[in-house]
């Protein structure tokens, strides 16, 4: 099973700018997927970015699209979440996550390798 540490949050002022970074490590199958969600207290996990570990495919959710990219880097096995003109709602914690799926997924219940979480506060 993947494992993922996720690393780079930290506080922001309205937008700024601010970069997570996440390893996987036991990545060994081009039928991967890479997925970062966010949490705030009271809230279900929420869909926010997934790449396709091989080809790079990427989708986003519509409250992220255009201001945050998902990129990998196949050699480090990091993904990044590029995270650009930030709100105070972005404000949560940010979970990358892993999928053994051949095709890019938004569910939670899709992912199987969970990180720890990362706070990133957005100070209005």
């Amino acid at each position: 099973q993947v494992q993922v540490v996720e690393s780079g949050g930290g506080l922001v002022q309205t937008g700024g700018s601010l970069r997570l970074s996440c390893v996987a490590s036991g990545i060994s199958s081009g039928n991967y997927v890479m997925g970062w969600f966010r949490q705030t207290p009271g809230k279900e996990r929420e869909f926010v970015a997934a790449i396709k570990w091989s080809v790079g495919n990427t989708y986003y959710a519509d409250s992220v699209k255009g201001r945050f990219t998902i990129s990998r880097e196949n050699s480090k096995k990091t993904v990044y979440l590029q995270m650009n003109s930030t709100k105070p709602e972005d404000t949560a914690v940010y979970y990358c996550a892993g999928s053994p799926s051949r095709v890019i997924v938004t569910t939670r219940n899709a992912y199987d390798s969970w990180g720890q979480g990362t706070q990133v506060t957005v100070s209005s």
